[in-house]
């Protein structure tokens, strides 16, 4: 008689077919309402609308993005107009970014479209399973931040 197959563990192997579906999903809807930006991008202006003037350093650390990746990024958003940098009076090596006017116009546009999303995600689930899932999620983060940064 055949071994019964261990169930094989795929959490890592969902959650990126999900993020890829999601963002496929996310940037069509960002065309469709004529938004410029695209999700990656989103996730840069979304730390941003919650906490206007950070630095590199923290928005990085927010966004969980590379210093290299971000600053790309950010040269993009600058360009197209949605952020802008300043110097630190005090320390001249520290860059804040800026939220501006053109910027402001489009939260509530995408924010409104970030919602369709979230309740396209939680579809069929109770409030219950939505806390214990982001509770699970958070947890998932926890673990793999921790190692990232040399923890055992």
């Amino acid at each position: 008689m055949a071994k019964a197959m261990k169930h094989q563990k795929q959490a890592g192997f969902l959650m990126a077919k999900i993020r890829q579906v999601a963002e496929r999903i996310f940037y069509r809807k960002l065309k469709e309402s004529g938004i410029e930006i695209n999700p990656a991008q989103g996730r840069i202006m979304f730390a941003l609308w919650q906490n206007d003037g950070i630095s590199i350093q923290e928005l990085a650390k927010k966004t969980q993005l590379g210093k290299s990746t971000l600053t790309s990024m950010l040269d993009r958003l600058e360009t197209m107009g949605y952020v802008r940098r300043q110097r630190s009076e005090q320390d001249r090596r520290k860059i804040f970014i800026l939220r501006t006017p053109k910027d402001k116009m489009m939260e509530k546009q995408y924010g409104e479209l970030s919602e369709a999303m979230t309740e396209l995600w939680y579809r069929g689930f109770s409030p219950d399973d939505i806390e214990a899932f982001e509770t699970y999620l958070q947890r998932i983060l926890d673990n793999i931040t921790r190692f990232e940064a040399g923890e055992k």
